[in-house]
């Protein structure tokens, strides 16, 4: 299983992952996947913590995801394309998302933490949940 399929499976509400999971699977499925990630309706909000605004910044988003035992680096399933499949340093990748409205999942230690941020202002989340 590869690392979006896995941040799927744990973090998207279990009735609605299969349909993610078949975009994955579908030839040009991947963008209408990333199209929805601006608002993410699907999210499974029992794993998703929201981040204090005092802490909205790439610095302390990251050292949050640190502490949780995040790696220096993420996998990120992205509305961008220029981030979209990439494995990057954490601390850049956020830096490139935080604040910018852009949907993304980073991928940090897979199936069991990582950090969405939607289009919506406070749509920031860490997603953590025991190995799955």
């Amino acid at each position: 299983m590869d690392q979006a399929e896995t941040v799927i499976r744990a973090f998207i509400r279990a009735e609605r992952s299969p349909r993610y999971l078949a975009l994955l699977a579908k030839r040009g499925g991947r963008e209408k996947l990333r199209a929805q990630l601006a608002h993410l309706p699907d999210l499974d909000l029992r794993f998703a913590h929201p981040i204090p605004g005092s802490e909205a910044n790439p610095v302390a988003i990251a050292r949050l995801l640190l502490a949780k035992g995040a790696p220096g680096t993420c996998y990120c399933l992205s509305e961008s394309a220029a981030l979209d499949g990439k494995v990057l340093p954490l601390t850049n990748a956020l830096e490139q998302v935080v604040g910018y409205g852009i949907g993304t999942l980073l991928s940090c230690v897979p199936g069991q933490l990582a950090y969405f941020e939607g289009e919506e202002p406070g749509r920031r989340f860490i997603l953590s949940r025991a190995a799955v």
